[in-house]
């Protein structure tokens, strides 16, 4: 059996531990007594264990109590057989404490003892508390015998002790007030100062009585609320003055009974809060005197139903209640608002943000007049009840004025439209429709017509706009000479007739049921004079009621006549000028029969013209070849021997024209070889200028002949420049071909471009000496490719390049001038036909550009005829 020993103060606590053979060799041993103490074992919250440490190095646990599986979750015999498992269930921040508290012991034989932490194979963490003897053996071999206890709750409580103490000091700390114990008989005992503004140390003030530090009238003070708080218990509280290096401090001290015959005082300094509310007591006062001088209206009524608790002057003004007979009464009992909904919106609002900025709401006086306000309010909690903190702002003259205004734009936009109808219009019932439409939308009456005065049919209604509700004048008419004399009379003198009630004047019987028939109760008319002459008015009626015919509706309409009879006075004019222009056009038809004879026998003259350039070229043209032929022969045969050495040179591109025969050949007629050129040359030149003149007359007669399909625009101008190579060489020329391959394609002739680009690159060899030089390029722009020729010959002036591809007399000095300016002019041609556009720039220093563009190519274009 296993050696425990044990000395047993409770059932519930285990002291000291001794050997178990110790008692068993005690006299007094009673062998009951094992049984009895493997009891307490294995019903104490921990585990009682003994473990042999032979000098090998080997470790042997001859027992374990039963509380290792409730303090470790494991068998006793687990950790009989590997102790090891033990070490894994300690904490890892706690495993090197542990390691070193072991070494400490093995080497110094003292007691050891040790606290951490463990996590349980459940995961539970608990805190442990070990201890134990380390006792050598007579071997060498050291036994341990200890206990290990659980102390989780322990730890726990410490924690929670310790925490509740920090924060009770923290609090303490963090109370910047000061605090002293002080006795009965007014004895400083003790006080802490941290944070507060004190001038003296604690030696210079524990241990003195409050009479020697404190003035005699705070003292005084002092002794007494000491006296009250301990007879009575209670809280006591005094205010006092003192003098302190930073002035006359204000200081509050709230004493508490602390111990027998002692008390706690709190002192605190209310030197601000003291400013305060001397600052908002002015500021009270303030208040009152804006609440009650403020030009606006200022309410304090209850949130909820809106009962005024108090107002201003301004508001009895404003709404002409007086004070008592707002104050107690809610905005509904008094009828204030226009619309009731409105003051919901307002307390919506005020409940979602707490507060408003110049809402604008109408209200109503107490004489029942309606005003427009600007509100804004805000929430505010007086004596504990919610409250609006409202300011009126009447703005009733300025939304007037506003309203002035409008109309007045209104009035000159319409006054502007019917002007530029009248001068752009002369279709007069057009423009009396327009008017009378938007007159009456202006003034919005019931009706507004336009009645005329003629001398022959009387008085009739040309134009109106009417209410359905109410009967149209439309088409009246009236012959009656008395009854048109006095409507002549209410409109004398160029005056404007206002009517406000029907009922209040005095008229004829027969306008009276005028008035009647047509349910006209108020009317403003207006006289439209042409000239002296009264030529009829402008009326608008009020059906509905009596009305007062504000200013700017008498000057609208005034002001209108004015635009309606030169309307009148435009159509008269209008119809004088048709009567003018009947005649007119007769004599034009004359003289367009006239125009149309002469153009006829223009285009007679024309086809004539082009008959004879035709006839005319083609005969030129059929000599002009003869002549090379023969010239081209004779330079052949060696004919023009007067310049040995010449013969051979420079072969005509033609082929030679067959040879007379020996019988019909007469005797050879001595010529110069330079002659012969130069006559070839003349011949070559004229032959191009008559092709370009049947070119360009088949242009204009027939048009292009344009061949279009895609084509790789690299290729056409890399294949114009091979060709031209030779002419290039005979030139001293050089030309750098810098167009990508990779462009898309164009949808073009490309025998036609050809031709375009060997015409501009003549036109420049010709026009400059030898050794000229070329730069081809090629680029994208909008949807085009653009072509580019630049040299560095001679520049253009600007009117030179504006004319180049014109069709136009050129110089005769110029030999080449005209045969190569038709080919240019047909340049243009070509690539007009193609849809792109062609020109000439000069350059600034040297040299000029030649460009032309061309349209990519497209899906749609390969329909295109």
């Amino acid at each position: 059996m296993a050696m425990i020993a044990l000395n047993i103060m409770s059932i519930a606590y285990i002291s000291k531990v001794q050997r178990v053979d110790e008692i068993v060799k005690s006299p007094d041993f009673q062998p009951e007594k094992i049984t009895l103490l493997e009891t307490i074992a294995a019903n104490l919250p921990g585990m009682i264990f003994q473990i042999l440490q032979r000098q090998d190095g080997s470790v042997f646990i001859p027992y374990i109590s039963s509380g290792c599986e409730y303090l470790y979750e494991l068998k006793p015999e687990a950790v009989q057989a590997d102790f090891q498992v033990l070490y894994k269930l300690i904490h890892p921040q706690d495993i090197k404490a542990f390691r070193e508290s072991i070494t400490v012991c093995s080497t110094t034989f003292k007691p050891w003892h040790w606290e951490g932490r463990i996590i349980t194979p459940s995961g539970k963490l608990k805190w442990i508390q070990g201890t134990s003897q380390p006792e050598l053996q007579e071997a060498g071999d050291f036994l341990w015998n200890g206990l290990v206890m659980d102390i989780t709750d322990r730890k726990q409580a410490e924690e929670k002790l310790q925490a509740s103490e920090a924060r009770y000091k923290a609090i303490l700390d963090a109370i910047p007030d000061l605090m002293f114990r002080i006795s009965r008989d007014a004895e400083y005992l003790d006080l802490k100062s941290e944070g507060a503004n004190i001038t003296l140390s604690r030696e210079e003030i524990v241990g003195k009585r409050v009479q020697e530090l404190l003035p005699s009238d705070v003292a005084a003070i002092s002794l007494e609320a000491i006296a009250k708080t301990l007879d009575s218990g209670t809280l006591q509280t005094c205010e006092y003055q003192l003098a302190t290096p930073l002035g006359v401090r204000d200081y509050e001290a709230r004493l508490v009974v602390s111990g027998e015959d002692e008390v706690l005082a709190i002192v605190r300094d209310i030197t601000e809060r003291k400013q305060a509310e001397v600052s908002l007591q002015n500021l009270a006062q303030k208040f009152a005197k804006a609440f009650s001088c403020s030009p606006d209206s200022i309410t304090i009524s209850t949130l909820q139903e809106g009962r005024f608790i108090e107002v201003n002057d301004s508001f009895v003004k404003l709404s002409g209640y007086e004070r008592d007979e707002a104050i107690g009464k809610t905005s509904f009992e008094l009828n204030l608002w226009v619309d009731d909904r409105d003051r919901l919106n307002l307390l919506h609002q005020l409940q979602s943000t707490g507060v408003v900025r110049n809402l604008e709401f109408e209200f109503r006086q107490k004489s029942g007049k309606i005003i427009t306000t600007l509100l804004s309010a805000e929430i505010i909690d007086l004596d504990n009840i919610p409250s609006i903190l409202a300011v009126h702002h009447d703005i009733t003259e300025r939304k007037q004025v506003e309203a002035q205004f409008r109309l007045s734009a209104q009035r000159d936009r319409l006054l502007a439209e019917t002007l530029v109808r009248i001068r752009s219009s002369l279709n007069l019932e057009e423009i009396l429709q327009t008017t009378v439409t938007e007159v009456r939308q202006f003034l919005q009456a019931d009706r507004v017509f336009i009645g005329l005065n003629n001398a022959k049919l009387g008085v009739r209604t040309l134009a109106e706009s009417v209410d359905p509700k109410y009967p149209s004048v439309l088409g009246w008419s009236t012959n009656d000479e008395a009854y048109l004399q006095e409507l002549r009379n209410l409109l004398k003198d160029n005056l404007v007739r206002v009517v406000e009630d029907i009922t209040q004047i005095a008229v004829s019987p027969k306008v009276k049921a005028h008035y009647q028939k047509f349910q006209t109760k108020a009317s403003l008319a207006v006289p439209l004079m042409l000239g002296n002459e009264l030529f009829g008015a402008l009326i608008a009626n009020q059906c509905s009621g009596s009305r007062h015919w504000q200013p700017i509706e008498i000057d609208l309409l005034q002001q209108m006549s004015e635009q309606v009879a030169i309307a009148i006075q435009q159509s008269q004019i209008y119809q004088k000028l048709a009567e003018l222009n009947t005649n007119l056009e007769q004599q034009v038809e004359e003289r367009t029969a006239q125009l149309q004879q002469k153009m006829q026998e223009f285009e007679k003259l024309d086809r004539i013209k082009d008959v004879v350039l035709h006839t005319v070229a083609h005969d030129l043209r059929t000599s002009v070849m003869g002549n090379l032929m023969v010239l081209k022969n004779l330079l052949n045969q060696g004919v023009g021997r007067g310049e040995p050495g010449e013969q051979g040179e420079n072969p005509s591109p033609l082929p030679p024209a067959p040879c007379p025969s020996a019988s019909s050949a007469q005797s050879p007629i001595p010529v110069s070889r330079s002659i012969i050129e130069r006559m070839i040359q003349g011949n070559d030149r004229q032959l191009a200028m008559i092709n370009s003149l049947l070119e360009i007359n088949s242009c204009e007669q027939q048009g292009i002949d344009i061949k279009h399909e895609p084509v790789q625009l690299s290729t056409v101008l890399g294949g114009t420049v091979t060709h031209l190579e030779p002419v290039l060489t005979q030139n001293q020329a050089t030309l750098k071909n810098l167009v990508p391959t990779d462009l898309p394609l164009v949808m073009a002739d490309g025998t036609l471009l050809q031709k375009v680009l060997v015409t501009l690159i003549t036109h420049s060899l010709q026009n400059n000496p030898p050794g000229l030089n070329f730069i081809l390029s090629a680029s994208i722009e909008g949807g085009m490719i653009r072509t580019q020729i630049q040299d560095d010959g001679v520049v253009m002036s600007k009117l030179e390049c504006d004319r180049l591809f014109d069709l136009h007399v050129r110089d005769p000095q110029d030999c080449c001038s005209t045969s190569i300016g038709l080919k240019m002019y047909l340049c243009r041609k070509v690539i007009k036909a193609h849809g792109g556009k062609i020109g000439v720039i000069s350059n600034r220093k040297r040299g000029l550009t030649f460009w032309f563009t061309l349209p990519l190519f497209t899906s749609s274009a390969t329909n295109r005829p």
